[in-house]
């Protein structure tokens, strides 16, 4: 390999100016504190890039064996955190040209022919985001199978189901979490499909205009795995979308989050006691010796605010810019850097958190008896013993109201009294009011039968074999 220390890297882009940069201005314009982490993709586009290079005759099989071997050796030093970053090269990709030039020699200026760092920059978040998002699908796919265990465990359980936070009518645990199942998979579609507008490669449109020499972007394309290429030069260098359209998914999927983090902080509080989140999962008081917190769900519906404002910042950034590139495009990186860190770190404690909870069955049971759950079931029998609905909601409201007064559940009252509501009551009645009668009657795709609930867990499994 050719080695020039010689050569003269202190800023690659300089010469056009008369004066130095100034200290505030330089430090203020660099993005090397946060873009280096892209310092992989940065690689495995350049290598790319030469390869092509070398393909349309502009470099020659020795010039690409030096890049590639400069480039490997500068990956091995970020890698052992020995690379010396810095502030003058403003950015990942002049830091790693100007260490390869160092390296190599005046082969090292080559490398950046045929290409601008507008595409460049465009390039490396592609291939970043989409490194990322596969390495996001399979912690999805393990949250989903961690609620399938729990589903499964609990599929008979009974809970009371709730609307506006009060007992609406009785569901089992199992028909809860696969709501939440249900919820996570349209996430996963979401981000699956977010992956395909990712995976276009914008490298070959130069600045803005594309670029005199003969490239090969279809080569390109391939060596990067890139499923197809930006065919619009304008288009390539400027837009964010795909990076707003997975903050966009971020934001979904931490709102979902955020709800089911609510519950867990409800059901795990002294007042419901439906669940017992497991001690590695929760934290004590500095004063309270008795507290045991939910602060994995409390923060992951805290961080939920954070990815919000991380989308309303790239909307607002890409709102007004004009065709094509601008400054203003090097904020992207931080809401999306800090979203995909927050995705990750909230979608680990919740794969990892939700197979072990333990449910308190008795508490979920005793707390579906409370505000009559089974009124509905009540409606229900008389109007197919003949009765209007509506005449049948109002004789139950009597029915409740007695309960109400009288401290009794439906399903206590003695027949005698029931037919002081209506006379077509009779002993059956007891059989739709009782809580396992009342689920087990929603017998239908989507209801809560307990073997509903079985049948949509089997379905969600072969779903998931399927998707491997």
């Amino acid at each position: 390999m050719n080695q020039d220390n010689q050569v003269n890297t202190a800023k690659l882009s300089s010469a056009r100016f008369t004066e130095a940069t100034d200290a505030f201005v330089e430090e203020f314009t660099a993005s090397i504190q946060f873009d280096n982490r892209m310092y992989r993709q940065d690689i495995q586009g350049s290598i790319a890039h030469a390869k092509m290079l070398t393909e349309a005759g502009i470099l020659t099989q020795d010039e690409l064996a030096d890049i590639i071997n400069g480039l490997t050796q500068i990956q091995q030093e970020i890698d052992n955190g020995k690379f010396q970053w810095s502030i003058q090269q403003e950015d990942i990709h002049m830091n790693i040209e100007a260490r390869l030039t160092n390296l190599i020699g005046i082969t090292g200026k080559k490398l950046h022919t045929g290409r601008s760092r507008n595409d460049q920059v465009a390039t490396d978040i592609r291939l970043y985001l989409r490194d990322e998002i596969d390495a996001i699908l399979p912690e999805l796919k393990r949250l989903q199978q961690g609620i399938l265990s729990l589903a499964e465990k609990e599929a008979d359980t009974i809970m009371p189901g709730f609307t506006h936070l009060q007992t609406a009518q009785p569901v089992t645990f199992g028909h809860h979490m696969m709501a939440w199942f249900e919820m996570i998979k349209r996430d996963v579609e979401r981000l699956q499909d977010c992956r395909k507008r990712v995976n276009t490669m914008p490298l070959g449109s130069a600045a803005l205009a594309g670029t005199t020499y003969p490239i090969n972007r279809e080569l390109t394309a391939e060596l990067l795995g890139f499923d197809r290429i930006s065919e619009n030069s304008l288009d390539g260098v400027s837009d964010r979308d795909f990076a707003i359209e997975f903050t966009a998914f971020a934001s979904t999927f931490l709102m979902h989050l955020s709800r089911f983090s609510e519950e867990l902080v409800l059901w795990s509080s002294a007042q419901f006691q439906f669940i017992d989140l497991p001690d590695r999962f929760c934290t004590g008081s500095s004063i309270m010796p008795q507290k045991k917190n939910p602060d994995v769900p409390e923060l992951v519906r805290g961080k939920t605010g954070r990815v919000y404002g991380h989308l309303i910042s790239l909307l607002t950034l890409m709102k007004s810019q004009p065709l094509a590139y601008n400054k203003d495009n090097q904020e992207d990186k931080e809401p999306l850097f800090d979203t995909v860190d927050t995705v990750r770190g909230s979608l680990r404690a919740f794969a990892d958190m939700v197979p072990a909870i333990i449910v308190n069955r008795d508490m979920t049971y005793a707390a579906a008896k409370n505000g009559f759950s089974t009124a509905t079931d009540l409606a229900d029998y008389l109007v197919k013993k003949g009765l209007p609905f509506r005449d049948a909601h109002e004789v139950v409201g009597l029915a409740v109201a007695h309960g109400v007064k009288n401290k009794l559940d439906l399903s206590e009252m003695s027949l005698e009294t029931l037919q002081g509501f209506h006379a077509d009551i009779t002993e059956d009645v007891f059989e739709v009011l009782t809580l396992e009668g009342s689920v087990s009657a929603r017998d239908h795709l989507g209801g809560t039968a307990p073997r509903q609930v079985k049948a949509a867990i089997q379905r969600a499994k072969i779903f998931l074999n399927k998707a491997d």
